[in-house]
């Protein structure tokens, strides 16, 4: 008998700890679709989009092909069912709470369960969710969801205006602006069930949302308040209890703390303080350590787990400084109160569909690797999954993030205000917990359209409709989403609009954030970047060609020209090729090929953003941020990404390593001198030494100069070098070539041309490619090549270097980080300046 009573006491212990404890069931499988009107069903993948799942199915052809997404237009303007069956037992059943949560649905929906319609949405920005529990039952239950066409959506709430807003279709949509169509995306504007769908079932007591309030930090001592969001359906006792440790992951050697506090019925808040004595900070990559702390909280209820969460913790201050000086008004970001150079770039969503399952954490450690200490999460796309801010966090990149209003005034109705409150709301409780996260801006340019790009007389707008359209804006941008950010986050500081002042008015680079198109838009010279320089250069960019092999995977070989219909319809600048074609003309020979094309005018790309960073750079302190526009792509395009969607660098990619080291040296010109210039980053001054070379294409030095400088952190040193104290030269047969060296160890060196690189005389030289081991290549010529590219035919092949100088007589040893899976021995084949 006493053993008889002890199981049923360990069975009912047993089950009375499952049922205390969250239950949650992925609803991510069995999954159909069908277009409404249409009988038949067909398979699909949650999360998911109805394009890939009609490419999946073979009812439409690859949608980045050719020139196939003009033959898929149709998509956007009808509605989509999807449907899937589940099955609840009575453990489920018998939960107090159950609730459906749809992470992300793309955009307008109606969502049925077992017939009733339980969820109308209509923005897919936020979280929806609903009190499942008196709808569910015992076996089969089956959720169904209708997706309307968002384009005809929007044509519908635009016609209930007596005024046409610009970009008026997109606009009444809480949806992915870029899906409208962008200079660098395609036009997608269909639906899908974009992130996870999923049930809660719950008893007792649920943790809602956990935050950290930093009240005191320096050197000996962090006072942290952890706070705890709850719901409860009882009135009672129970314990918050809270761990943590220093190390990477939770584990040994916990702090552990507890108290009791009272839930009551409904919504509770709790707090419980800590003190970390001797912390560690949170510092941005090239910094320091992105130290994180991991807090374990836990509800409990007489040994009972109710519920818990894992709160990563960065002990770190961030401001932005706005103040006058002499230069105009300074814009810093301030980390742990020292002043940071920002080293970045603009973000955009890494696919058009965007897909779940990217690989974040691979992707912003490769950055790290590059010394990025910042992203800019552009307003136009998404905001970021959590996996993206998870791997900021550990690797150290600050997040500039936009509120999803990019390039286009915006309606000011009460429900969709109500609509965008909902949504920020939920944003900025999900995002705040993260260090990485330096700003919340409203929006991305919107300011400076208005102002610049002559939307009034485009539109005819009366001055009543034009006071009317810019209240609307000063109301949603300058009071209701700062009023909800200073309510949850009153520590991280926000910009209403970036950037400050459009690039056309000589304060812009004066004040506030500037994006300076002048280079390109404007059809300016690169070396302009070198005067055109602002307080934090938050855009600015130019484009080139992805890599030949991504070519091969959107069109047929004999496609592969510019001339094309199928390469042009992956070139979304209205004047691109005209653009790229005429900055080539004047520093580059006409290209002899499509290979050629595309080499050539990623050195062009390259080029361009090499003197702008360097000018960026070179003018610290008054300048303090440089993001370029854009890292990465959301499709295989003709953009300004520095790698392609296949993730293939570009000649820029691979030349931002060392434009974004901690050191870095210079050169520029002027008819009189040459101005070396060595800046640092480093919290540390120190003394080095700067040689600079004058050598002809045999790597002979001609004439040689050192320069001692004392490296300061807070400035740039420049030396300059008169022309009249060089010996006489051939511009188009020498080169220049300075380093920066301590301890013989050397930080940054630069190659410096005195004429485009049309005009140099190159010498014709065989280069010698040596294999090492499988993954290593010994590389040498006995002439001085320009401009390096190592390549596989009809592979995909990723180096450690590539577009490179190599000097003559120098034996350079380049690996193999990736390579498409071929059991061929790897045949490298190169380009250069010198063919």
């Amino acid at each position: 008998m006493r053993n008889l009573l002890q199981k049923i006491f360990l069975f009912l212990f047993i089950n009375l700890r499952l049922l205390a404890q969250v239950n949650e069931i992925q609803l991510d499988s069995n999954w159909q679709f069908r277009q409404i009107n249409q009988t038949q069903y067909y398979p699909a993948k949650v999360p998911g989009h109805v394009i890939k799942d009609l490419c999946a199915n073979h009812l439409i052809p690859d949608p980045f092909f050719a020139d196939n997404e003009s033959k898929l237009q149709w998509i956007e303007k009808e509605n989509w069912e999807y449907q899937t069956k589940f099955n609840c037992n009575n453990v489920f059943l018998n939960y107090s709470n159950i609730d459906l949560i749809f992470e992300g649905l793309d955009t307008y929906s109606k969502v049925y369960l077992n017939d009733t319609l339980i969820l109308v949405s209509n923005n897919m920005f936020r979280v929806w969710q609903v009190d499942v529990k008196k709808i569910l039952h015992k076996g089969e239950n089956q959720l169904k969801i209708i997706f309307e066409s968002a384009v005809l959506k929007g044509i519908e709430e635009s016609k209930k205006l007596n005024y046409t807003l610009p970009e008026s279709e997109r606009v009444f949509a809480r949806k992915a602006q870029f899906h409208y169509g962008w200079d660098f995306a395609p036009r997608f504007a269909a639906c899908g069930i974009w992130k996870p769908i999923k049930l809660s079932a719950w008893n007792f007591a649920k943790i809602l949302d956990t935050r950290y309030h930093i009240k005191k930090l320096n050197d000996s001592l962090a006072e942290v308040d952890i706070i705890i969001e709850s719901k409860s359906d009882m009135t009672k006792s129970i314990d918050f209890q809270l761990s943590y440790t220093n190390s990477d992951t939770y584990g040994t050697n916990l702090i552990k703390k507890n108290k009791k506090v009272m839930l009551f019925n409904g919504f509770n808040t709790d707090t419980i303080s800590i003190a970390i004595k001797n912390p560690k900070r949170w510092w941005c990559n090239g910094l320091g350590e992105a130290h994180l702390y991991y807090m374990k909280l836990k509800l409990v209820d007489e040994r009972l787990k109710l519920d818990e969460r894992i709160l990563p913790l960065g002990l770190r201050t961030i401001e932005l400084i706005n103040k006058k000086d002499s230069f105009g008004t300074s814009f810093y970001f301030a980390l742990n109160g020292l002043p940071v150079f920002i080293k970045g770039a603009n973000y955009v969503p890494p696919e058009i569909f965007l897909s779940s399952e990217y690989q974040y954490a691979k992707e912003i450690e490769t950055y790290k690797i590059m010394h990025v200490n910042m992203l800019r999460d552009w307003g136009g796309g998404v905001y970021g999954d959590d996996a993206f801010y998870k791997a900021c966090d550990k690797n150290g990149i600050l997040v500039w993030q936009d509120f999803m209003f990019a390039g286009a005034m915006y309606p000011g109705d009460s429900s969709f205000i109500e609509n965008v409150s909902a949504e920020v709301h939920q944003q900025i409780k999900r995002l705040r917990n993260h260090p990485s996260l330096a700003l919340w801006c409203g929006n991305n340019e919107i300011d400076e359209a208005w102002n610049n790009w002559g939307w009034c007389k485009q539109y005819q707008y009366t001055k009543q409709d034009s006071t009317k359209i810019w209240k609307d804006y000063q109301n949603l941008f300058h009071k209701v989403i700062p009023q909800i950010k200073n309510e949850l986050d009153a520590y991280t500081p926000y910009r209403t609009s970036s950037p400050a002042i459009g690039w056309g008015r000589a304060e812009s680079l004066k004040e506030g954030d500037a994006h300076y198109w002048g280079v390109w838009w404007g059809m300016q010279p690169f070396y302009i970047f070198n005067n055109k320089v602002g307080r934090f250069m938050s855009e600015y960019g130019f484009q080139s060609m992805p890599s030949y092999e991504t070519f091969q995977k959107i069109a047929h070989d004999s496609d592969l020209t510019i001339q094309s219909k199928a390469i042009k319809a992956h070139q979304k600048h209205k004047t691109g090729f005209e653009t790229i074609q005429t900055y080539m003309a004047s520093a580059y020979s006409s290209p002899t090929n499509f290979r050629d094309y595309i080499y050539k005018s990623q050195l062009l790309q390259r080029d361009g953003m090499r003197i702008a960073i360097e000018a960026h750079r070179r003018n610290k302190p008054r300048c303090m941020g440089t993001l370029f526009w854009q890292i990465n792509d959301c499709w295989p395009a003709i953009s300004w990404s520095a790698k392609d969607y296949f993730g293939q660098p570009k000649a820029f990619f691979y030349a931002l390593k060392a434009l974004y080291k901690s050191h870095l040296i210079s050169t520029t010109q002027s008819q009189d001198y040459i101005e070396v210039t060595s800046i640092t980053d480093s919290l540390n001054d120190f003394k080095a030494n700067i040689v600079v070379k004058l050598l002809n294409f045999q790597s002979k030095t001609i004439w040689q100069q050192s320069f001692p400088v004392n490296l300061i952190h807070s400035k740039s040193v420049s030396q300059i070098i008169f022309k009249k104290s060089l010996p006489n030269f051939d511009t188009t047969q020498v080169y220049l070539k300075t380093e920066l060296i301590v301890n013989q160890q050397i930080l940054s060196d630069s190659y410096f041309f005195f004429t485009e690189p049309k005009y140099l005389v190159l010498p014709k030289s065989k280069i010698s490619i040596i294999p090492i081991d499988s993954d290593k290549f010994e590389i040498s010529s006995n002439e001085f090549i320009k401009d390096l590219f190592l390549y596989e035919a009809s592979s995909v092949l990723q180096l450690d270097d590539n577009y490179f100088n190599l000097e003559a007589g120098q034996k350079k040893i380049v690996k193999v980080l990736k390579r498409q899976e071929d059991l061929k021995p790897l045949e490298l084949k190169f380009l250069s300046l010198n063919q």
